[in-house]
């Protein structure tokens, strides 16, 4: 089977984590031998790779063509209107798109269908294009595409349009599938496949080494996701106060550090906040398995890859009761819920997951039985139906 894959969300030169989760799909579908792709990654358009336009500047440098891990990327520009453009940036994406995978199919790569990835705006820009290239469309919702874009009006009625377009839709969770049945999409018509985890690179280490090497002495929570209020990174630093022997280490970049840094001076806990930045996902695990517990205080989630790493390193999670994270840790080997939504929350979940002493092997086996073999089966099962129905 000959794909496109299409979506805003996949890793560049420029931005290596960008929309990991959505590579990492897709390598393992194409390592089963059974379906090809190509990516179509469109980037916003801007003129300047100068330093000074930040976030801007990286779109200016991303290359118009990159291979990465044997998939060949094509990263089309398109037009993006700040603040202003919600309700028409599926259109300026499926018009910068176009021209690009019409030059696809010229050069001979006839692919059969579309996979798109998240709802909105790149989900229904699909759909305009499956329709325009009389290609059928399969639509991955991830998170927010449904649980928080719906409450708009345009973008809603889009959805639902786009929804009612495709062939196909996946979600990553059977929450999100209740979510687009809210919206009026018909359960037959939706396929959860959940997110894998690469269990070669998230396993356990020697403890003591690693330790040794960051520098930890203290009990140690490890908070990952950009940083940004919806992640809860804010909610940790918040129950340090209550941790009075723990430390915390936050793994990510993104436009509320400043604001984080100075909670944590607030709160009298600077000494044992250490701010890591961006961190590599081959380099997580490191950080992982010098962890005793790994946080995510997230306030809405589709499915979070980071809770399975977490465990394939041997370290238990607390997490927040939203979204799919509930499917995720659903085994006390795997970690605790947090009981309520704030920083007493976490603390809360933090002692009592501590005082139970959780096995790391038992955490470890537990994210041993979600390999990505049945999320690759159920694509390869679901492209396989509607590329024959389309062909009849």
């Amino acid at each position: 089977m000959k794909l496109l894959t299409f979506s805003t969300l996949f890793p560049n030169e420029k931005q290596p984590g960008h929309g990991i989760f959505v590579e990492t799909r897709l390598r393992e579908l194409v390592a089963s031998g059974q379906v090809s792709s190509r990516v179509v990654a469109p980037v916003p358009w801007f003129p300047s790779s100068h330093p000074r336009f930040g976030q801007y500047a990286l779109y200016a440098g991303v290359p118009a063509r990159e291979r990465r891990h044997g998939l060949e990327i094509h990263h089309p520009r398109y037009v993006a209107l700040p603040k202003v453009g919600m309700n028409v940036a599926p259109m300026l994406l499926a018009q910068g798109a176009k021209r690009e995978i019409g030059r696809i199919l010229d050069q001979g790569y006839d692919f059969d269908a579309i996979d798109a990835h998240y709802f909105y705006p790149d989900g229904v820009a699909a759909a305009m294009l499956g329709r325009y290239f009389k290609k059928p469309v399969v639509i991955t919702a991830r998170g927010s595409d449904v649980n928080l874009l719906p409450r708009y009006p345009l973008p809603r009625r889009m959805i639902q349009w786009a929804a009612r377009q495709a062939k196909g839709i996946i979600t990553v969770s059977n929450a999100l599938k209740e979510g687009l049945v809210q919206l009026g999409v018909a359960p037959a018509a939706i396929t959860p496949l959940r997110n894998g985890v690469d269990l070669e690179k998230f396993h356990p280490m020697n403890r003591d080494a690693v330790r040794a090497a960051l520098g930890l002495r203290r009990f140690t929570l490890i908070s990952v996701g950009h940083l940004v209020e919806l992640k809860g990174h804010h909610l940790v630093i918040g129950a340090l106060p209550r941790l009075p022997d723990t430390e915390l280490l936050v793994a990510g970049s993104g436009p509320e550090r400043a604001r984080l840094e100075a909670l944590a001076r607030t709160l009298g806990v600077a000494d044992r906040v250490r701010f890591l930045g961006a961190v590599p996902h081959a380099e997580l695990a490191q950080y992982f398995n010098a962890a005793d517990l790994m946080v995510l205080a997230s306030s809405r989630e589709g499915w979070a890859n980071v809770l399975l790493e977490s465990m394939a390193c041997g370290t238990p999670v607390v997490a927040s009761r939203v979204g799919g994270s509930p499917e995720v840790v659903a085994a006390p080997e795997a970690g605790i819920l947090m009981g309520q939504y704030s920083s007493e929350g976490v603390a809360e979940a933090v002692q009592r997951l501590r005082e139970r002493q959780p096995d790391r092997g038992a955490a470890r086996r537990y994210a041993e039985g979600f390999s990505w073999d049945f999320t690759t089966r159920g694509q390869i099962d679901l492209f396989q139906k509607i590329i024959v129905e389309h062909a009849a």
